[in-house]
């Protein structure tokens, strides 16, 4: 067992019991989310710095109209080029700016500085603008891309940091490009997706909602709101028992649930939950972990991340009806069932999974 993995379990066990006083586990884990130590930001935020500027492996996920589109990563894409792909480097950049807003003193912090001040620069998101415009590439990253560009571009925008200012008015000409490409695909979009990997209609949706409200981009929110009503108003009886696919790292179901508590009032919430996922309201109401067979395999990993959206769709739901507040112990033992493994040393999951950890423990604050 590696030091740095006997340090992550020694900092879980501390944030699990923080605040546990004399009640039992169970007691606490009912009403309390888990939250994130110093000791665990300093941890995780060595599996993004590992990774950011590493080019290879590299999926590139490229359409060619000739041979002359051809090109080494970091050449097409010098803000996001590492981390495997271009979306788990964007939001490996959002990690990043995530801890450092919690734990301003991290020893990590003027590692990570240089790193975000090294890739968001304004030529590098120039090149990354070009990219997006080719005529080959208006499809790329479309939802998912696009959603965790404008969560890195909120996340920033809401940083108290002298940097923070510079980072965002680099990154906002390629903020305005997904903002429009947003603008332009909703309307021409008859039907949501629900699959439960990058494509996921209600995932893409929920984040570019945060990014609406903190730019107070009215416009932006109207359309979300209008089109979540459109896709999702109508659903009900939704299927957990056929959660997840093998390869899924999104709940369609809870993620769904997800959007529909940040876009509709909270007694219409209520009501559409009732019907939507009727099983929630008990407060017995118990769901299985998604367990992974193989770590080395990129797609069979993906399950780790099924559990983090569930964790971070049942805290949603509960933060927005009181109600449901028994499923915040739901939603601590999907975040245990994962989170020791998320430093395991294995590139398919350590790439990409600590964000989906911190995104699950940091929605509920």
């Amino acid at each position: 067992m590696s030091v740095r993995y006997m340090l992550f379990i020694l900092c879980y066990a501390i944030f699990v019991c923080t605040g546990c006083n004399d009640r039992k586990e169970s007691e606490v884990m009912s009403v309390i989310p888990m939250s994130i130590t110093k000791e665990m930001a300093e941890t995780l935020s060595e599996l993004p710095m590992k990774c950011i500027e590493k080019e290879y492996p590299n999926k590139l996920n490229q359409t060619l109209t000739d041979a002359g589109e051809i090109g080494q990563p970091k050449e097409l894409h010098p803000a996001f080029y590492g981390c495997f792909d271009w979306h788990s480097s964007v939001h490996g950049h959002w990690m990043l700016v995530k801890l450092l807003k919690l734990y301003p003193d991290l020893s990590t912090g003027d590692e990570i500085k240089r790193l975000l001040k090294s890739n968001i620069t304004q030529k590098n998101i120039i090149v990354e603008v070009d990219y997006f415009l080719r005529k080959s590439e208006k499809s790329f990253e479309r939802t998912y891309g696009w959603a965790w560009l404008l969560k890195l571009h909120a996340e920033l925008m809401d940083w108290d940091d002298p940097l923070a200012a510079e980072l965002t008015l680099n990154l906002q000409p390629l903020t305005n490009l997904m903002v429009t490409r947003y603008a332009e695909f909703l309307p021409k979009l008859n039907y949501p997706i629900r699959s439960g990997e990058h494509p996921n209609t209600a995932f893409g949706l929920a984040l570019a909602f945060d990014y609406a409200k903190t730019a107070k981009n009215d416009t932006l929110e109207d359309l979300i709101v209008q089109r979540s009503k459109d896709f999702f108003m109508n659903d009900a009886g939704c299927q957990m028992g056929w959660e997840p696919g093998g390869f899924d790292f999104l709940s369609p179901c809870l993620q769904e649930a997800d959007l529909m508590a940040r876009v509709l009032p909270q007694n219409d919430f209520k009501i559409w939950l009732s019907k939507f996922l009727p099983d929630l309201s008990n407060t017995s109401y118990q769901l299985s972990e998604a367990k992974v067979s193989d770590r080395s395999d990129g797609k069979l990993v993906h399950l780790d991340g099924v559990n983090f959206c569930r964790a971070w769709s049942l805290n949603k739901i509960a933060k927005t009806e009181p109600s449901y507040s028994h499923l915040i112990d739901v939603a601590n033992k999907h975040l245990d069932a994962s989170l020791p493994n998320i430093v395991d040393g294995g590139y398919e999951g350590e790439h990409w999974l600590a964000s989906f950890a911190i995104y699950a423990l940091t929605t509920v604050e």
